[in-house]
């Protein structure tokens, strides 16, 4: 049998749905490939490089900033799973002016995401939003410190479904970034000068988390099913309503990229970060079919 080490490094469903799919219902095993799923959250990117990775941004990141030639294979959706959640009497973006707000860091990728969007709504995120700037993790924190007052919005991922979490506490859903901004985000990627994209291991990966995608699609129960061990502060009415509204719409059935979405999002991220615009979407995403068995 293959084997590949396959590394996530965020948490929540954005990330990890396809390829928890695709190993609970044994696609990995029927593509005859023994895939080790690994926590790479804080590893730094060298130590990323040998494996394949289910983050896109930061593999996007890396390559315009430090010249890693990462190139993404297959691509989950292209809307990212992120949330500003605010406390009462928030009720939109621009609220946010001289306001506290927890956020992923600015050279991030979800920290860049967060910043095209706050600058789209007439914001200035260095100057008139106080950015509270927090690691990446589950986001209990940043519900506790909404709670007692110490920050007035938070910036959340898909470890939660924040509109079922504003309804318990009266809070609101300012935006979702997917609304805002699209990227191809989440999927799988690979550093050529490590692990050749035509790689068995890596083809057969791309074929099991296709099925899984197809999973998504086409059956709603086993994916709220899988979903729920995501959500587990959820019920299960919750767990489909979020699979309803951010999952089942945006998910890809191919894990193809589009080039158009990508292209915009990659010049949007290097104009962010203050980087020359190099990488061009034909050039990071690949969208050659892969047959069955290949």
């Amino acid at each position: 049998m293959l084997t590949i080490d396959l590394a996530y490094v965020g948490r929540g469903l954005h990330e990890e749905l396809v390829a928890y799919v695709a190993d609970q219902e044994d696609f990995y095993a029927a593509e005859g490939v023994h895939v080790s799923l690994r926590d790479g959250c804080a590893w730094d990117i060298q130590r990323l490089r040998p494996v394949a990775t289910i983050g896109l941004g930061r593999a996007l990141l890396s390559r315009l900033t430090d010249g890693i030639p990462w190139v993404a294979l297959s691509v989950n959706t292209d809307r990212p799973l992120f949330w500003f959640l605010a406390r009462a009497g928030l009720t939109s973006l621009p609220d946010l002016a001289g306001q506290r707000l927890a956020v992923h860091a600015p050279h991030t990728p979800p920290g860049s995401f967060a910043r095209i969007v706050l600058r789209q709504a007439g914001l200035d995120p260095d100057r008139d939003v106080q950015c509270v700037v927090r690691p990446p993790g589950d986001y209990g924190l940043d519900l506790r410190h909404l709670r007692e007052g110490e920050i007035d919005a938070a910036y959340v991922g898909s470890t939660m479904a924040p509109e079922a979490i504003a309804a318990e506490y009266g809070w609101n859903v300012l935006a979702w970034v997917g609304d805002h901004f699209q990227i191809p985000t989440v999927g799988l990627a690979v550093d050529p000068t490590h692990l050749s994209p035509d790689d068995p291991a890596v083809l057969a990966v791309i074929r099991a988390h296709r099925r899984a995608l197809q999973v998504i699609h086409t059956d709603p129960d086993t994916t709220v099913r899988h979903m729920r061990t995501f959500l587990g502060q959820h019920t299960e009415a919750e767990a489909r309503a979020h699979y309803d509204t951010f999952i089942a719409p945006y998910f890809t059935t191919d894990g193809h990229a589009d080039l158009a979405v990508g292209a915009a999002g990659i010049a949007a991220v290097a104009a962010e970060l203050g980087v020359p615009h190099t990488v061009t979407a034909a050039d990071f995403y690949r969208t050659t079919t892969i047959t069955p068995g290949s």
